[in-house]
């Protein structure tokens, strides 16, 4: 069995996961080496405002002037990675850093998964990190499944699982 940990906006949670007065505001995210920056995450309350991912920084505060608007911290989004994967080790030796926000676990003893990767999960709040986690018998199923679970999800026939969903589950980003 593989298990895949998926922080959901990965790249704005490293920005203000230091800031918990901002959880609540709106906050979007820009990347700031781009000659025009455009929000690349925004949180719920954002999109709440009717702000939308690729807008500019102007763009969002003329929808909603309390919008707070951050830049990604590229030491913040690598301790957060590492507590991933400190984490994710703790669960087995067979861990692969697989992309910022996402990691991957292969599981030769499949027996408690869904309790172990909820023990795992909590952990990582604790840290103030947000984490989902998908169980499945395949690899990519797996990662799918990580961005569809609240917070864990484990499924044994992946095509059954999937076959109802619309294509655009399969857009992750």
């Amino acid at each position: 069995m593989f298990a895949t940990i998926y922080l959901p906006n990965f790249y704005l949670q490293a920005a203000i996961r230091h800031q918990p007065e901002l959880r609540a505001k709106p906050v979007a995210l820009i990347e700031e080496q781009e000659r025009k920056p455009l929000i690349i995450q925004l949180n719920q309350a954002a999109e709440n405002a009717r702000i939308c991912k690729w807008m500019t920084p102007s763009q969002a505060l003329a929808r909603c002037l309390q919008v707070v608007i951050k830049t990604r911290v590229q030491s913040q989004e690598n301790s957060i990675q590492e507590i991933l994967l400190h984490h994710a080790f703790t669960l087995s030796p067979f861990v692969e850093n697989t992309a910022p926000s996402i990691c991957t676990i292969q599981f030769t003893d499949n027996r408690n998964l869904v309790p172990k990767l909820s023990r795992v999960i909590e952990q990582l709040a604790e840290c103030d990190i947000t984490a989902q986690a998908g169980i499945a018998p395949a690899l990519d199923a797996s990662l799918l499944i990580a961005h569809l679970a609240h917070p864990v999800l484990q499924i044994e026939n992946p095509k059954e699982f999937l076959a109802p969903l619309p294509i655009e589950t399969l857009a992750i980003s």
